[in-house]
C-alpha cells in the first residue's frame, strides 16, 4: 500500500486562513468516505464517526483502509507516522513532525489532491492513538453528537448537510496525563442493569457493557480506568474479554486505592484457600499472588497502584502501630516494584505506578514511609470533596502528584449514593487548587454508577482535558453544556435549574435530609430546619416548589427527541431531591407541631373568638394534610423512579435505585394523624415577612382556619406581587394555603389585605432600612457575605458558599503566626448596645500541605488580633458535622456591643482558607441552620 500511495500529490487546502471555505462532509448528493489506520483503536473510532455520521444525516459512510476508495472527499485517521498519515502529508508538503514524542495530541487538516483538484482529505493525524482518537470526538462533536448520545439518549438532530470548520487545527497536551473514572458501590444500579438488562448472557459488567463504558470515556477524552469492584461484581480480569476491550480501546487500565498489583482482593483472595491477607504472617502467598497477575497483565497498558492495605477498603492487618505498617509498605512497595521489572523486563522507573494516600495511608505515609521519586502520589479528599491536603515542597518528585475524587460515595457519616449533588463550584475549587499545586499527573473521579453524575463527571474529566477552563465561572460551563444537549434556546434556562439544584444541595443534600448516619447506621432525627419554628422548612420547601415547577416548564416545552434525555440529567433529580425534602420536612412540620402544642404557625389565631381554645385544633387539620403532602411526595419519587426504569422502551431497567444501601432516609414512614373539631375564623402567619428596603426577595406567608371552610382574597402591599390573590381553605389543603409575596423594591409600601371569615386582616411586612456603607439587620443578625470585601490577599471563588461567590486565600499566602498583608475589612452598625456574638461561616477545606495550616485572624474595632483554627482531625464529630453541612464555624463573644459603627478586620494566615460569609449575631438572634432567611 505504501508504494501506491506515495505517488498520490495532495497540496493544502487550508492552513488556518480566517474564511476558508468549510469542509461538506455530507450533502444530498454525497457522503465522505471514511479512511483509517489499520489498526484497532483507530478502526473503532472510525466505526464511531461513521455511527455519528449516519445518526445524524441517515448516510452511511464507506470504511477503508485504502485511500484510494476515497472520491470526492474522505476524512483519514491515521497516526502521524503511519504509512497512511506520511504518504498523505509528505505529498502535500505539510509536515507533522512537531507531533514526535507528544503525548495525545493531533492536527486536523484540509487538503486537496494536486491530481485530482476535485478530491480532498479531513486529515486527522495523531501523535499516538489517543491522539488520534481525540481528534475524531472533537469532529463528532463539531457534527453535533453529544458525549451523552448513548449513556443519556440525547438523540443527534437530524441534518441533510454536514460541514466542518476547515482551517487547520493543531490541538494542546491534555492538562493532566491520565484522566479517568472509577465505577465504585455499583451494587444498586450499574451492576444490576448490565447483568439482567444490558448483558444477561455474562450476567455481569462484562466486555459489551465495558465497551459501552470505553466509548463514553473516548467521547469525554478519558483514557483511565479504575473498574467495578464490589463484592456483587466478578473482577475485571475473571471475566473473559473485559481487558481486550480495554485494549481495544487504548484504554490504560488502573485499580483503586485499595487494589494493589491489578488485584480485586475482594473476590480474587480466598482465606480458606490462600490463608490470611497478611503481610506479616503470609508473605509468600501474597507474593505469589501479586507476580501472578502482573505476570497476566504485562503486555497491556496499565498504571499500576502499588501500596498494602487490608483485604478490601480497610487498614493494613497485622500492623499495630504507624511505625509497622510503614516499614511494610515500604518492602511491599520494594517486592511489587521488583516483580513488575521482572514481568515487563524493563526497570520498575520506567512503569506508571501510583500510591494512594488514602485514609490511614496518609498517616503511614505522614510517619516517614519513603516512596521512590517516579512513583506518583494521588491525593484523595476527604470522600465529601474536599482534598486532604496536596503536595509541598518535601512531596514534590519526578512522579508528580495527582488526586482522587468522589461525586459518589458509601460510608460515614452517611452515603449520598443516589443522586449526584456536588456542587460545581467546589468541584471546580478544589481542582483549581490541585492543578495549581502542580498535582496534574493522574486524575480519577468516583462515579459511583456513572448515572445520574453524568454532569458532574464530564465538567471534572473537561477541567482535566483543559485546565483553561478554570477561568470561567461554573455557570458558563454549564451553560454551555446544557446547550449542547438541549440546544441554545433552553440551555440557558435548564442550567439555571441545575445550578439552583446543586445549591439547595450545598446547604445540604437530599440524602443527609434525615439526619441519620451510618457505620453504624442511626434513625432519623428532626430536621435542623424547623428547630427555629418552621419558617426555614417553609422557605426550602417554597424554593424546591418552584424549582420543580420550572423544570417541569421545560419539560412540558421541550420537543420529543429530548424528552427522555432531560428526564435523566434534569427532571427527576430535581423532582427526586424536592419529593425527599418534602417528604420530611412537612412530616417533621406535623410532628414539630404536634409537640408544641400550639397553634402550627407559631403565631396568635387573629380572628374572633378565643385564640387559645382554637390553639389545639388548628394544628389537627393542617398537621393531617401536611401528612397527606408528605406521602403523595413519597409517592411520586416511587412513580418517578419507576419512570426513571421504564425510559426508552425498558434501556435503563434497574439502573435507578431511590433507596442504595437501604438506609433510614429512603424508609416510608409511618404516616400519623391526629382528630380536630372544626371552627370558625381564620388567621394570618407573617413570621417571616421580613424585607430589606430595595433588595429583591421572596417570602411567604401562611392563611389559615381553625379547621373551617373559609374563602379568602388578597390584595398585596403595593410594590409586592403574589402568587395567589383569591382561593377556598378546606380540607384539601388542610385549611391553610401559602402564599409567596415577591417584593420589588419600593420603598415605602402600604399595608395589603386579606380577607377572609368575614374579616379583614393586614398583611404588613417589615422593611429593614438598608444603607450602602453598612449591611442591614434582618431578624437580630447583621450578614456580612465575604466577597463584599476585597483584599490582594485574597480571590474570589465564583459560585461557591451560601451567597454565590466565596473568598480564598491566596495559594502562595505565606502561612504566619502574625496579620501580614492587606486584610479583609467589614463595617457594620447597632442600633442598641448588647452582647453579640461574631460568627464566621468557612468552607470545610483543609490544610494547603502538610507544612500549612487553617487558621484565620480576626480582629474588631482595632483591637488584639484572634486567631481562629478551623483544622479538624479525623473523623471527628466536628469533621461529620462540617461536611454534612458544608460549612466550618468558629465563634466570637462580643459582650456589651456598643451600639453604633464596628470594623471587622480579617487576615489570611494560611493558603487556601475559603470564608463565606460573616455574621453579627445581636442577643435574641434565631439560630438558622442555613442563610435563607439572611439578608
Amino acid at each position: 500500500m505504501k508504494s501506491r500511495l506515495c505517488c498520490i500529490a495532495l497540496s493544502i487546502l487550508s492552513a488556518g486562513a480566517a474564511g476558508a471555505e468549510p469542509a461538506m462532509l455530507v450533502t444530498p448528493a454525497h457522503t465522505a468516505g471514511i479512511i483509517h489506520e489499520d489498526d484497532i483503536p483507530l478502526t473503532l473510532s472510525a466505526d464511531l464517526l461513521a455511527r455519528d455520521l449516519k445518526a445524524v444525516t441517515g448516510k452511511a459512510a464507506t470504511l477503508s483502509t485504502d485511500l484510494h476508495r476515497c472520491t470526492k472527499i474522505c476524512v483519514v485517521i491515521a497516526r502521524y507516522d503511519s504509512a497512511l498519515a506520511r504518504s498523505v502529508a509528505d505529498d502535500a508538503g505539510l509536515d507533522l513532525r512537531a507531533l514526535a514524542g507528544q503525548w495525545e495530541r493531533y492536527e486536523r487538516v484540509l487538503l486537496r489532491s494536486r491530481r485530482d483538484p476535485e478530491t480532498s482529505y479531513l486529515l486527522i493525524a495523531g501523535s499516538d492513538r489517543r491522539g488520534t482518537i481525540w481528534g475524531v470526538v472533537d469532529l463528532t462533536r463539531e457534527i453535533g453528537v453529544s458525549a451523552w448520545e448513548w449513556w443519556a439518549d440525547v438523540a443527534p438532530r437530524h441534518a441533510d448537510r454536514v460541514a466542518v470548520a476547515a482551517d487547520r487545527i493543531v490541538s494542546r497536551t491534555p492538562s493532566v496525563q491520565y484522566r479517568g473514572i472509577f465505577l465504585n458501590d455499583e451494587d444498586w444500579g450499574l451492576q444490576p442493569w448490565a447483568a439482567k438488562t444490558f448483558e444477561p448472557d455474562v450476567g455481569d459488567i462484562g466486555p459489551k457493557t465495558y465497551s459501552r463504558i470505553f466509548e463514553l470515556m473516548w467521547r469525554l477524552k478519558a483514557n483511565t480506568l479504575w473498574p467495578a469492584m464490589h463484592d456483587s461484581t466478578r473482577p475485571f480480569y475473571q471475566i473473559r474479554g473485559n481487558a481486550e476491550a480495554a485494549r481495544d480501546h487504548a484504554i490504560v487500565m488502573g485499580t483503586s486505592h485499595a487494589e494493589p498489583m491489578m488485584r480485586n482482593n475482594v473476590r480474587e483472595w480466598d482465606d480458606d484457600v490462600r490463608g490470611p491477607f497478611n503481610f506479616f504472617t503470609n508473605r509468600t502467598r501474597m507474593i505469589e499472588y501479586w507476580n501472578q497477575r502482573a505476570q497476566e497483565v504485562r503486555d497491556f497498558e496499565n498504571i499500576y497502584t502499588i501500596g498494602l492495605r487490608g483485604k478490601h477498603d480497610s487498614g493494613m492487618q497485622g500492623a499495630d502501630t504507624a511505625e509497622a505498617a510503614r516499614d511494610a509498605t515500604a518492602q511491599a512497595i520494594a517486592i511489587q516494584r521488583d516483580l513488575l521489572a521482572k514481568a515487563q523486563r524493563k526497570p520498575a522507573d520506567r512503569i506508571p505506578q501510583v500510591l494512594t494516600l488514602y485514609k490511614e495511608v496518609l498517616d503511614t505515609y505522614r510517619a516517614g514511609l519513603d516512596v521512590p521519586k517516579d512513583v506518583t502520589l494521588i491525593w484523595p479528599e476527604d470522600n465529601y470533596g474536599y482534598i486532604n491536603q496536596l503536595s509541598g515542597p518535601a512531596d514534590r518528585r519526578a512522579g508528580g502528584s495527582g488526586v482522587y475524587y468522589h461525586i459518589s460515595y458509601w460510608g460515614r457519616p452517611h452515603d449520598y449514593l443516589w443522586l449526584a449533588t456536588t456542587h460545581p463550584a467546589l468541584l471546580r475549587e478544589q481542582m483549581d487548587r490541585a492543578y495549581r499545586m502542580d498535582a496534574r499527573r493522574i486524575w480519577i473521579v468516583n462515579v459511583g454508577d456513572i448515572k445520574p453524575g453524568e454532569y458532574l463527571t464530564q465538567y471534572f474529566l473537561d477541567l482535566a482535558f483543559d485546565d483553561r477552563l478554570f477561568a470561567t465561572a461554573p455557570i458558563e460551563h454549564l451553560t454551555a453544556w446544557a446547550g449542547r444537549q438541549f440546544g441554545p434556546r433552553d440551555g440557558r434556562r435548564i442550567a439555571s435549574i441545575m445550578m439552583d439544584y446543586y445549591d439547595l444541595a450545598f446547604e445540604r443534600r437530599p440524602e443527609f435530609m434525615g439526619g441519620g448516619q451510618t457505620e453504624p447506621t442511626s434513625p432519623n432525627t428532626v430536621s435542623p430546619y424547623v428547630r427555629t419554628g418552621g419558617d426555614e422548612a417553609w422557605q426550602r420547601l417554597d424554593r424546591y416548589a418552584d424549582l420543580t415547577r420550572r423544570a417541569e416548564e421545560v419539560a412540558r416545552s421541550l420537543p420529543g427527541d429530548r424528552r427522555d434525555a432531560y428526564f435523566q440529567l434534569v427532571l427527576y433529580p430535581v423532582r427526586a431531591s424536592a419529593s425527599l425534602n418534602e417528604r420530611i420536612l412537612k412530616l417533621d412540620l406535623a410532628t414539630t407541631y404536634a409537640k408544641a402544642g400550639r397553634a402550627p404557625l407559631n403565631v396568635a389565631i387573629r380572628s374572633d373568638g378565643d385564640p387559645a381554645a382554637r390553639a389545639a385544633d388548628v394544628p389537627r387539620a393542617a398537621m393531617n394534610a401536611l401528612v397527606g403532602q408528605a406521602r403523595a411526595a413519597h409517592a411520586r419519587l416511587v412513580g418517578d423512579t419507576a419512570t426513571y426504569n421504564a425510559l426508552n422502551a425498558g434501556k435503563w431497567k434497574g439502573i435507578m435505585n431511590m433507596a442504595p444501601r437501604g438506609l433510614p432516609v429512603f424508609d416510608e414512614p409511618a404516616w400519623p394523624s391526629w382528630s380536630w373539631t372544626a371552627r370558625p375564623g381564620c388567621g394570618l402567619d407573617l413570621s417571616a415577612l421580613t424585607f430589606v428596603e430595595g433588595q429583591a426577595a421572596d417570602r411567604s406567608f401562611a392563611i389559615y382556619s381553625a379547621g373551617s371552610r373559609a374563602h379568602w382574597t388578597f390584595t398585596p402591599p403595593a410594590g409586592f406581587t403574589a402568587s395567589a390573590r383569591e382561593g377556598d381553605l378546606d380540607e384539601a389543603n388542610g385549611y391553610q394555603m401559602r402564599i409567596r409575596l415577591s417584593y420589588a423594591g419600593a420603598k415605602a409600601p402600604s399595608p395589603g389585605t386579606v380577607e377572609c371569615g368575614g374579616r379583614k386582616l393586614p398583611v404588613e411586612p417589615v422593611l429593614a432600612a438598608r444603607d450602602g456603607r453598612f449591611p442591614p439587620e434582618v431578624n437580630r443578625i447583621i450578614s456580612m457575605p465575604a466577597v463584599r470585601a476585597r483584599s490582594s490577599q485574597w480571590e474570589t471563588v465564583p459560585g461557591l458558599g451560601s451567597r454565590g461567590a466565596a473568598l480564598r486565600a491566596r495559594l502562595d499566602v505565606r502561612s504566619s503566626e502574625s496579620a501580614t498583608g492587606e486584610p479583609l475589612v467589614y463595617d457594620f452598625r447597632t442600633n442598641a448596645s448588647g452582647d453579640a456574638r461574631l460568627r464566621v461561616v468557612a468552607i470545610p477545606v483543609h490544610p494547603l500541605t502538610s507544612s500549612t495550616r487553617l487558621r484565620l485572624g480576626v480582629s474588631i474595632d482595632g483591637g488584639p488580633m484572634r486567631t481562629l483554627d478551623f483544622e479538624t482531625f479525623g473523623r471527628s464529630e466536628e469533621w461529620k458535622r462540617n461536611v454534612l453541612s458544608n460549612t466550618a464555624i468558629r465563634e466570637l463573644v462580643l459582650p456589651e456591643l456598643p451600639s453604633g459603627s464596628h470594623r471587622v478586620s480579617v487576615h489570611a494566615l494560611d493558603p487556601g482558607f475559603i470564608i463565606d460569609r460573616l455574621d453579627v449575631l445581636l442577643d435574641g438572634a434565631p439560630d438558622f441552620y442555613g442563610a435563607s432567611l439572611l439578608p
